[in-house]
Protein backbone atom coordinates (compact mmCIF):
# COMPACT_ATOMS: atom_id res chain seq x y z
CA UNK A 1 0.00 0.00 0.00
CA UNK A 2 2.82 2.41 0.76
CA UNK A 3 4.17 1.83 -2.94
CA UNK A 4 0.95 2.56 -4.39
CA UNK A 5 1.04 6.05 -2.69
CA UNK A 6 4.49 6.57 -4.09
CA UNK A 7 3.72 5.88 -7.10
CA UNK A 8 0.73 8.36 -7.17
CA UNK A 9 2.42 11.16 -5.22
CA UNK A 10 1.21 10.46 -1.89
CA UNK A 11 3.66 11.26 0.20
CA UNK A 12 1.53 12.41 3.52
CA UNK A 13 -0.53 9.21 3.14
CA UNK A 14 2.30 6.97 2.72
CA UNK A 15 4.38 8.71 5.68
CA UNK A 16 0.71 8.20 7.76
CA UNK A 17 0.52 4.26 6.84
CA UNK A 18 4.60 4.17 8.15
CA UNK A 19 3.78 5.61 11.18
CA UNK A 20 0.71 3.30 11.83
CA UNK A 21 2.69 0.03 11.59
CA UNK A 22 4.53 0.88 14.07
CA UNK A 23 1.48 1.44 16.15
CA UNK A 24 -0.08 -2.15 15.22
CA UNK A 25 1.57 -5.36 15.93
CA UNK A 26 3.40 -4.75 12.38
CA UNK A 27 6.78 -3.17 12.33
CA UNK A 28 8.23 -1.69 8.96
CA UNK A 29 11.06 -2.91 7.15
CA UNK A 30 13.47 -1.87 4.39
CA UNK A 31 11.09 -1.95 1.92
CA UNK A 32 8.06 -0.23 3.81
CA UNK A 33 10.81 2.72 4.35
CA UNK A 34 12.23 2.82 0.91
CA UNK A 35 8.82 3.22 -0.37
CA UNK A 36 8.10 6.48 2.02
CA UNK A 37 11.16 7.77 1.11
CA UNK A 38 10.57 7.62 -2.46
CA UNK A 39 7.15 9.34 -1.85
CA UNK A 40 8.67 11.79 -0.41
CA UNK A 41 11.14 11.93 -3.21
CA UNK A 42 8.52 12.30 -5.61
CA UNK A 43 6.39 14.96 -3.48
CA UNK A 44 9.78 17.34 -2.81
CA UNK A 45 9.80 16.76 0.70
CA UNK A 46 13.41 16.28 1.30
CA UNK A 47 13.71 17.06 5.09
CA UNK A 48 11.19 14.45 5.55
CA UNK A 49 13.23 11.68 3.43
CA UNK A 50 16.07 12.36 5.57
CA UNK A 51 14.21 12.22 8.66
CA UNK A 52 12.80 8.84 7.63
CA UNK A 53 16.31 7.77 7.18
CA UNK A 54 17.76 9.13 10.19
CA UNK A 55 14.72 7.08 12.00
CA UNK A 56 15.31 4.21 9.90
CA UNK A 57 18.76 3.91 11.50
CA UNK A 58 17.90 4.75 15.08
CA UNK A 59 15.32 1.41 15.35
CA UNK A 60 17.93 -0.36 13.63
CA UNK A 61 16.14 -0.96 10.00
CA UNK A 62 19.28 -1.96 7.66
CA UNK A 63 18.95 0.75 4.39
CA UNK A 64 20.11 -0.62 1.26
CA UNK A 65 21.03 1.13 -2.01
CA UNK A 66 17.81 1.76 -2.58
CA UNK A 67 16.67 3.59 0.42
CA UNK A 68 20.01 6.26 -0.18
CA UNK A 69 19.42 6.26 -3.92
CA UNK A 70 15.73 7.75 -2.71
CA UNK A 71 17.02 9.97 -0.09
CA UNK A 72 19.93 11.32 -2.60
CA UNK A 73 17.29 11.80 -4.92
CA UNK A 74 14.65 13.48 -2.74
CA UNK A 75 17.91 15.86 -2.52
CA UNK A 76 19.09 16.45 -5.61
CA UNK A 77 15.06 16.91 -7.01
CA UNK A 78 14.77 19.85 -4.38
CA UNK A 79 18.82 21.23 -5.20
CA UNK A 80 20.10 20.32 -1.29
CA UNK A 81 23.38 18.85 -1.79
Amino acid sequence: VISACEKSAEWQQALALLASMGQAVLQPGTISYNAAISSCEKGTEWQRALELLTSMIQVVVQPDDVTYGAAIGACAVCAKW
